[in-house]
């Protein structure tokens, strides 16, 4: 049986799939030297990974990229983790990145991020929790070693800006495994103390394992429990440790930390000198155009000023005079209109009124009683009938019982 003539695509396709299945290629760890990083527009970045001999070419996707906690770069040495592929376009093979870790920091490097995000989400780098750092503290304590650098410049710093602040040197460990319980310590310590405004936690700086004690969970769990602002100084511009973010300010280095910590009295005393000045000559002024002011007030002018003052109330009086008039009178027809009307009202109901119109009321001789029933008299009975000039005196000699006019008209 004869080979048969295969294409160049179907030869690296074939390829590829041997790659694919094979169980080591698919899971490798290697280690190298970057070269030749690009990051392209797309989000990929292509380099490759060296050593003395050889050169194995490496692609990693955006998606896997994004999730780095640094920038490759030339020249720099990592562990990459990954498989290997064949490109079919270009027949080659390459090492696709699903991770890459700095070698020399792996480990700790790891630790450092897990905590950060792990305190992160509890809510210890939140800034509304963060504390105002005094604007003229009177007394400053720094926790640091006490032979280092980093306290001497602190010192310095402070006492060139401002010699009027106390400055108190808390001394601790800054490296090793005892380090992060003296920190946690002397901010304890500190926050027993009425008389401090102020902390400084420093030291100078050192490889990720010599700062390691600033990034512990110990430390930060203090630093957020005290009650006193604390500035973190730890290392130098670009080292970054959890009390840095747990802190209520991070300063880049000890010196800057003691020129956050406290104001120049010179540009206190500048700032001074200005508002003086500027209230001085603002009240000097004022006087002045008071001065005016009086001068130009003599006697006949404030005669005249008063009298024409006096007339102005006067004529208000008279304005309110007539107003108040006016609102009393036009009550008072309005209710003499409303007690007509009422008594005209009760006039119209009065009987008087009704025997005028030619209606008489009838009355018991001895009582006086308004008879208004046929059945309330019998014949013989002394009764007065009382009209509109005056009254008659009759004795009932019939009675009759029938409809009454009422009833008619009801009927009608």
């Amino acid at each position: 049986m004869g080979i048969r003539t295969l294409t160049v695509s179907e030869l690296n396709s074939y390829l590829k799939r041997i790659l694919m299945y094979d169980p080591i290629l698919n899971n490798l760890i290697i280690k190298g030297e970057i070269s030749n990083f690009k990051l392209h527009n797309s989000g990929h970045c292509y380099f490759s990974l060296k050593d003395r001999n050889s050169k194995l070419r490496c692609v990693m996707f955006n998606n896997d990229f994004r999730e780095l906690k640094f920038l490759p770069e030339d020249g720099m040495n990592v562990i990459a983790k990954g498989n290997v592929s064949v490109y079919e376009r270009n027949g080659e093979y390459q090492l696709y990145v699903n991770s890459l870790e700095q070698v020399g920091l792996g480990k700790l490097y790891l630790e450092f991020e897990k905590l950060k995000d792990k305190l992160s989400e509890e809510g210890y780098f939140d800034e509304d929790r963060k504390k105002d750092i005094p604007f003229f503290p009177k007394r400053i304590a720094v926790i640091t070693s006490p032979t280092g650098a980093a306290i001497r410049d602190v010192i310095s710093v402070i006492t060139r800006r401002n010699n009027l602040v106390d400055i108190l040197i808390f001394p601790v460990l800054v490296q090793g495994e005892r380090a992060p319980l003296q920190i946690v310590q002397a901010i304890e310590k500190l926050n027993g103390q009425s008389d401090i405004d102020l902390i400084i936690l420093t030291r100078g700086g050192g490889s990720i394992e010599e700062l390691w004690a600033f990034n512990e969970e110990v430390v930060a769990q203090g630093i957020l429990n005290s009650k006193i602002p604390i500035i973190s100084a730890v290392g130098h511009e670009t080292d970054f440790t959890i009390s840095d973010f747990v802190s209520d300010l991070r300063a880049p280095t000890p010196s800057a930390a003691g020129e956050l910590a406290v104001p120049p009295l010179i540009e206190i005393k500048s700032t001074m000198d200005y508002f003086y000045n500027n209230l001085k000559n603002s009240t000097l002024n004022r006087f002045v155009n008071f001065k005016d002011n009086l001068d130009n007030y003599n006697e006949e002018r404030m005669r005249k000023y008063l009298s024409f003052k006096i007339k102005d109330n006067q004529q208000t009086l008279d304005y309110l005079y007539t107003g108040f008039k006016n609102n009393v009178f036009s009550k008072i027809d309005l209710y003499k209109e409303i007690l007509i009307s009422l008594g005209d009202n009760l006039n119209n109901l009065s009987p008087l009124a009704t025997m005028e119109r030619g209606y008489s009321v009838l009355l018991r001789d001895e009582e006086n009683k308004t008879i208004v029933n046929v059945e309330e008299v019998n014949v013989g009975d002394k009764v007065k009938v009382l009209l509109s000039n005056g009254i008659l005196k009759c004795t009932v000699d019939d009675t009759q019982k029938g409809e009454s006019i009422f009833e008619r008209k009801q009927e009608g």
